[in-house]
């Protein structure tokens, strides 16, 4: 929840190209994979920044986000280029009365032609956010970390709670930061009716979630950079299991006792451990 005075268009350009400029840092967005979209439900005036307008119909009806808007990364864009040209690499959405078109705004300097292929899975969990929390502000972002990733196509990691036992023994950050652990989604074509349904089961009890053997999506409703965090968080996570597969499992990580004192030192609630 973002209260008044709330951020300035400029801002939050400014912290999508931050965090797209973090992910492609960490190996996490090669080429033109990620996409982030944030959701805002205060009065926003996109002209000043996205001059054009087309109509566009929505990937599902969402009528009780009429009037609300998106800043939405365009399809076969490069997050790393965001920071230095937002307006040539977002859109604007914002939903019709009704909730099942919407007017999509960019600018004269915009390089896509629609927005991403996942705004399916995305429009589908802020909608379901919203809902649940009443929150007016919500941020997605999703990305393709190389660990994380590369452990999804392991047989063994495509069990939640396996994923969650391993990854989470690493650094104390990791349990105080996801103490709900981390979502697993099976592997769905990207962009398709079930991952959709899948990613928004699993947003609802997690903040990140892993898309098996293509990537991750994780949330927030404070900035659009604490999600991008949590995919770095979770990618760490994996990067210690990596190496920790490299040298044989000669590691430990956290004992289950000590992930317990972390967790009861900082008032932890968690049901992995």
């Amino acid at each position: 929840m973002i209260t008044d005075p709330y951020p300035e268009i400029d801002d939050l350009l400014e912290m999508i190209g931050e965090t797209g400029q973090r992910l492609a840092d960490i190996d996490a967005s090669e080429g033109a994979a990620g996409n982030i979209s944030i959701c805002m439900r205060w009065n926003f005036e996109p002209r000043s920044r996205f001059p054009l307008m087309t109509h566009i119909s929505l990937p599902q009806p969402v009528p009780e986000l009429a009037g609300a808007s998106f800043l939405v990364s365009g399809s076969g864009r490069r997050l790393r280029e965001i920071i230095d040209e937002p307006l040539a690499n977002i859109g604007c959405i914002v939903v019709d009365e009704g909730g099942v078109t919407g007017k999509l705004y960019t600018s004269h300097h915009r390089r896509f032609e629609r927005v991403t292929s996942e705004f399916n899975s995305h429009l589908a969990v802020h909608y379901d956010q919203i809902i649940k929390t009443g929150t007016n502000f919500h941020a997605l972002v999703h990305a393709q970390p190389p660990h994380l990733t590369y452990l999804s196509h392991v047989e063994r990691y495509q069990d939640e709670k396996y994923l969650n036992t391993h990854l989470l023994r690493w650094q104390p950050e990791t349990i105080i930061t996801l103490p709900e652990g981390i979502g697993l989604v099976p592997f769905c074509v990207p962009g398709s009716a079930e991952l959709m349904a899948h990613t928004v089961a699993s947003l609802r009890k997690h903040r990140v979630v892993v898309w098996a053997k293509h990537g991750v999506m994780a949330r927030s409703d404070v900035s659009v950079k604490r999600a991008g965090d949590r995919i770095e968080y979770t990618e760490a996570a994996a990067k210690y299991e990596y190496l920790n597969l490299s040298v044989g499992e000669i590691g430990s990580g956290l004992s289950v006792d000590e992930i317990r004192a972390i967790c009861k030192t900082f008032n932890i609630q968690q049901e992995i451990f």
